[in-house]
């Protein structure tokens, strides 16, 4: 028994252990790109604050297609690369 609180929400919502930045573009880095730029750290928290199962992707490619916003508006994305290389370095990477 710690007496902190944190046996309860670390159920109800993960958090991460470590953060890195993206050094060199990736199908993994685009993906982290599109979740950050839509304002969620990462597919993990997409869906956990919007309680959805999928994603919904493009099938040619698999990067990510659509995101709802937290203010309920949606970015769409394209099928091609859109996190060119001057911004892979922006890309947080979180470890859980």
């Amino acid at each position: 028994m710690s007496g902190d609180g944190t046996e309860a929400s670390a159920s109800s919502e993960v958090q991460p252990k470590s953060i890195t930045r993206a050094k060199n573009w990736s199908d993994e880095i685009e993906n982290l790109y599109r979740f950050q730029t839509a304002g969620y750290r990462d597919e993990v928290e997409y869906k956990q604050v919007k309680q959805v199962d999928m994603v919904d992707r493009w099938p040619e490619t698999g990067f990510v297609k659509k995101l709802q916003r937290k203010d309920n508006t949606f970015y769409y994305y394209n099928r091609k690369r859109e996190c060119e290389d001057k911004e892979v370095h922006k890309v947080k990477v979180y470890a859980y």
